[in-house]
């Protein structure tokens, strides 16, 4: 979240002697992934014929596709540049948010995943729809759905401006706008054209080139070090300035009494928002079976664990190799550690190696950034068709032609929104958006999920207070936070409106949407909920009668 922060505040800088050299390389890089995932995306949209292949992909997919594709939509541009700088810079604290990622994944394992693609078709209103009024919940779900996703995407595509305009040595809004705009382009032709086939295959393509990106780097790195982790360790502490402390816990989050309370809360968050965030549960439904929904996290969750475990030599690799002055001056956050790891450990700012990983590595996150918003894109999307438009505004009479079409029509408006507000807030810190998009996913969603699937006595009622209860409590406590005033990197740093303390608001927001959906269901009992409640537990747990 980090990343996409200080992206927006246009602090990312490359060096100087180097961009030149490595631009030529990186335009070429960026143009061959484009045109590939391009024509990947325009052959899967032939073979898209209905409703399912659009929204489900034709439930075709294999475990271990799905596990790559998921894989793929999961380790955004925070993950891959933003652990990297705040390993460099924090040491042990910094590598927590790489156990936080991955801890997350347990939950939607144990939790969600199985269940999700028994009851569901395509979205997580058709869970919710199953036992309660329909019209109601699809339309909270729908909207909850479309917050999360726009708040995510905003993120992603101005952090896409920011990156690409500044190693393309592109200066001034314009170009930054202009960037934007081309990457919401190759977005909505993503969804617009292939659909869920053509998105899932460009995640897997993605996952490929970042999972090999990384282990090129992390194995330079450990050759450097005689392959040995401990010696990596030590120079990383020695170079840190900090000594053994960077080794050890509290360096970030042990300042004071907040800073622990806000690691707490934003923990809480990526942990149980992971399980809620929308373009995540979709991919469950791309598979034929439940088996196949679990083994897709099984390989999701080794493939994201032997990525978050190379972000050990990332991190802490750019914190033996280069001054952490070299590491700040370029962004203050830290969240260019990674490309400069990959420029220093190549050979330097002068040599060919070093440009051809810089520009590898500057690809790679491109790649990252389009996968990410396309899986988005595709996933708030489908909520407003199927959801609001096929089962809300046409109250099921809809046909599966108009439902793709009504996905298509509202994937190129989501687009031109995520456009336009990735325009204007170009100049703001957008990591805000990215702590709501976990925190209404975690207060709003997951509760829901969980009581409808496993609370027999979860009603209409419930579900309404738990999702709009989780998703204003969420968005008001940001409002009210650091993150939008009072301090030089919120949005608008001359107020002085912060209240709430924390940054992010999932220590209070997440219970309180559990809470308001235990609330909802005692006080209006719905016997219909509670009969239908059997029904869909036989479903979840067998996947008989699903779809």
């Amino acid at each position: 979240m980090s990343l996409t922060q200080s992206l927006a505040s246009g602090q990312l800088q490359l060096a100087a002697e180097g961009a030149s050299q490595h631009r030529t390389l990186i335009v070429t890089l960026f143009t061959v992934f484009v045109l590939l995932t391009l024509g990947v995306t325009v052959w899967a949209g032939r073979r898209t014929k209905d409703a399912t292949d659009f929204y489900a992909g034709g439930r075709e997919f294999s475990g271990f596709q799905n596990g790559l594709a998921i894989s793929g939509d999961y380790m955004s541009a925070a993950s891959f540049l933003g652990i990297a700088g705040a390993i460099a810079l924090s040491g042990y604290d910094g590598f927590l948010y790489s156990i936080g990622f991955l801890v997350a994944w347990l939950v939607a394992l144990v939790l969600v995943a199985e269940p999700l693609r028994n009851s569901g078709r395509y979205t997580m209103g058709d869970v919710l729809a199953f036992r309660m009024r329909q019209r109601p919940v699809r339309t909270a779900a729908g909207i909850s759905t479309i917050i999360v996703s726009i708040f995510y995407l905003l993120a992603q595509m101005v952090g896409a401006g920011a990156l690409v305009a500044l190693l393309l040595g592109i200066s001034g809004e314009a170009g930054k706008n202009l960037i934007v705009v081309l990457v919401g382009v190759v977005m909505i032709l993503y969804v617009t054209i292939g659909g869920m086939k053509g998105t899932t295959w460009v995640q897997m393509i993605k996952a490929v080139l970042l999972i090999g990106g990384t282990l090129v780097v992390t194995a330079l790195v450990f050759h450097k070090f005689n392959y040995n982790l401990s010696t990596l360790l030590d120079a990383a502490a020695a170079n840190s300035g900090k000594g053994s402390s960077f080794l050890e816990p509290g360096l970030k989050y042990g300042v004071d009494t907040t800073s622990k309370i806000n690691f707490i809360s934003l923990g809480l968050a990526l942990v149980l928002g992971t399980a809620g965030l929308p373009h995540i549960l979709i991919r469950f439904y791309t598979v034929p079976t439940a088996m196949a929904a679990r083994k897709s996290v099984n390989w999701a969750i080794g493939i994201i664990g032997g990525f978050y475990l190379m972000t050990i030599a990332l991190g802490f690799g750019a914190a033996a190799l280069l001054s952490p002055k070299t590491i700040t001056d370029s962004d203050a956050a830290g969240n260019t550690a990674a490309p400069l790891l990959a420029q220093e450990i190549g050979g330097g700012a002068d040599s060919t190696g070093g440009a051809i990983l810089l520009a590898m590595i500057s690809a790679v996150a491109f790649a990252t950034i389009l996968a990410v918003v396309a899986g988005l894109t595709l996933a708030s999307s489908s909520s407003f068709a199927h959801d609001l438009y096929a089962n809300v505004i046409r109250k099921g009479k809809a046909t599966d032609k108009e439902e793709v079409g009504a996905a298509r029509i509202s994937s190129v408006i989501i687009g031109a929104v995520a456009i336009g507000l990735g325009i204007f807030a170009g100049g703001l810190n957008v990591a805000g958006l990215v702590a709501l998009a976990f925190a209404v996913a975690a207060s709003a969603n997951l509760p829901t999920i969980l009581y409808s699937l496993f609370w027999k006595r979860f009603t209409t009622q419930g579900a309404l207070w738990s999702i709009y209860g989780g998703l204003i409590s969420s968005v008001v406590l940001v409002l009210f936070s650091p993150v939008v005033t009072s301090k030089p990197t919120s949005m608008f740093p001359e107020a002085d409106i912060a209240w709430f303390p924390l940054e992010n608001p999932g220590l209070i927001s997440i219970p309180l949407g559990f809470l308001l959906g235990w609330i909802g269901s005692v006080i209006a009992k719905e016997e219909e909920a509670v009969k239908k409640h059997a029904e869909l537990e036989v479903r979840s747990m067998t996947g008989f009668g699903a779809h």
